[in-house]
């Protein structure tokens, strides 16, 4: 299989999953009583779990692309990290729902707030293991312009986020509120100019 289809795959997926976010924002029944603004402001969980959940899909897309730019071709083993990727990624809709459904409650957000860091978690997980895959073990499959300390600091900057991701999940026990604090930050920092300066100086190269 040539780079670009599995390559125009992962965005295909990618795209769905960043969509069913929205879908997860309701339009408040005009009969349900109080004002359209003040059952719109009820719903500020499903705004915040809907703008951290679209930019952490986001920046994982931007990585996800710059990754492949990196490879020439990709092996058979690389598509399977990339299908567990894009397992873990699709499945945070729902775990997105569920975080903003529960965060106000008064039983299970708990449990609500670790499914959904811990989601993040493991679609952190399996990036590294795709990223340590294309760093290490198959860095003749890269482009030649990828030296040692390139690939070097793509593990250590893919690396740095699983830490502050296990915290938010741990976090979870003693407030929902914490770990979407925590959540939100994480994607804030990938998303800044320092973080993602690396990503657009890799040289574009078609397989």
């Amino acid at each position: 299989m040539s780079k670009s289809r599995a390559e125009a795959f992962s965005d295909g997926v990618i795209a769905v999953a960043i969509t069913l976010l929205a879908l997860n924002i309701k339009v408040p029944p005009p009969a349900s009583g109080g004002s359209l603004a003040q059952q719109l402001g009820s719903q500020w969980p499903q705004y915040a779990a809907y703008a951290v959940s679209f930019l952490t899909i986001g920046i994982i897309w931007i990585n996800h692309h710059a990754a492949l730019r990196r490879v020439v071709t990709v092996d058979h083993t690389i598509l399977m990290l990339n299908i567990a990727l894009l397992m873990t990624i699709v499945l945070i809709p729902f775990t997105t729902a569920l975080m903003a459904e529960y965060l106000k409650a008064s039983s299970g957000e708990k449990l609500a707030a670790a499914i959904y860091s811990g989601s993040l978690l493991l679609m952190g997980i399996a990036f590294f293991a795709l990223q340590r895959h294309l760093m290490r073990a198959k860095s003749e499959l890269l482009d030649a312009h990828i030296t040692p300390q390139m690939r070097r600091q793509v593990l250590v900057r893919n690396f740095a986020g699983l830490p502050p991701y296990a915290l938010a999940t741990v976090a979870a026990l003693v407030s929902p509120y914490v770990t979407l604090a925590i959540v939100g930050a994480i994607a804030a920092f990938y998303a800044s100019p320092l973080t993602t300066r690396d990503v657009f100086e890799q040289p574009d190269t078609e397989g």
